[in-house]
């Protein structure tokens, strides 16, 4: 140890060491990027301009397109940046505030997904106190809920981050600062921060994972309950975005955080994160514009009012 020095920086590996692949890479990730930040903020504006979205249901869509902008935001310009940059470097400090940015948003995302599983609840199971159960009041107070608790999680986790000491290798096998890539890192002990980030995986991945699914219970149950072919298909049609939506980022993210590491390899946690990290953000808006009719009525509206001004 007493040979070993103080790492300051370290080397971002990537997804590639080709250089063509890198610039085909460099190319595809802008355009995920490009589409994720303009899906979303027509998701955003649209359902600010069009008085029949002002309701929960789109309120929450809203926020959680704004959380797809920072979740992606917080990944993907610096990766593009190392696919064409000679020295591939991110200084200690900068990946562990990488590490907080990318935890922030991914918990706030689990928790307004439970958030539109709970107003579906509401919507299908007691349609008449539907408004009172999910005032504006209450709906402000489930999103900032949200962002506190990852803000609390991120704070944690990235503050015992920064207890740990790197002197070698300094290699991310990675193309992000995630925090399981920096604990492999460490020369000091991270027992305590694998256990910190089990726990808060298991504690908050689990209870947001459970309201959703105790909330489709009933759903499903009500559901089953009505008579007509056409309000059922019509009832489930309003949760069917959602489900796809929660399946892609529970399946993907829950595994990578969960999974032990003898099973663990480099290509594998490469796909999942770019699953849940940087595809779903980008697929999100789009899954709920192809599934929605109001959403997709609101667009041509405003495609519409664009054109006729130029």
């Amino acid at each position: 140890m007493g040979n070993q020095t103080e790492v300051t920086e370290f080397i971002i590996l990537g997804l590639s060491n080709d250089p063509q692949m890198q610039i085909f890479l460099f190319l595809m990730f802008l355009v995920v990027y490009l589409i994720t930040l303009l899906a979303n903020t027509v998701i955003m504006l649209v359902i600010r301009a069009d008085p029949h979205l002002h309701t929960p249901m789109y309120f929450f869509l809203s926020h959680l397109s704004f959380v797809d902008i920072c979740y992606s935001s917080a990944i993907v310009p610096n990766m593009l940046v190392h696919f064409l940059a000679e020295h591939k470097t991110i200084s200690v400090n900068s990946c562990i505030a990488q590490t907080f940015f990318i935890f922030l948003p991914a918990v706030a995302e689990v928790f307004i997904l439970s958030a539109m599983a709970y107003d579906r609840y509401a919507a299908i199971c007691d349609p008449l106190r539907y408004m009172d159960t999910m005032s504006k009041g209450i709906c402000v107070q489930l999103v900032s809920g949200a962002w506190v608790i990852g803000f609390i999680d991120a704070l944690i986790n990235t503050g015992f981050a920064l207890k740990l000491h790197f002197c070698g290798p300094n290699q991310i096998s990675h193309f992000s600062c995630e925090l399981p890539s920096l604990l492999h890192l460490s020369c000091t002990e991270t027992l305590t921060n694998q256990v910190v980030l089990f726990t808060s995986v298991v504690i908050l991945g689990s209870s947001s994972f459970l309201f959703t699914l105790i909330s489709y219970i009933h759903i499903i149950s009500t559901i089953l309950r009505i008579h007509s072919a056409e309000c059922r298909h019509k009832a489930f049609s309003t949760c069917s975005s959602h489900l796809i939506v929660v399946g892609l980022l529970y399946l993907t993210a829950f595994f990578q955080y969960t999974k032990p590491s003898s099973v663990s390899s480099v290509v594998l946690d490469e796909m999942f994160s770019i699953q849940y990290s940087i595809m779903t953000p980008m697929l999100n808006p789009i899954i709920y514009s192809l599934k929605n009719k109001e959403v997709k009525t609101a667009v041509g509206k405003m495609l519409r009012k664009f054109k006729f001004l130029k």
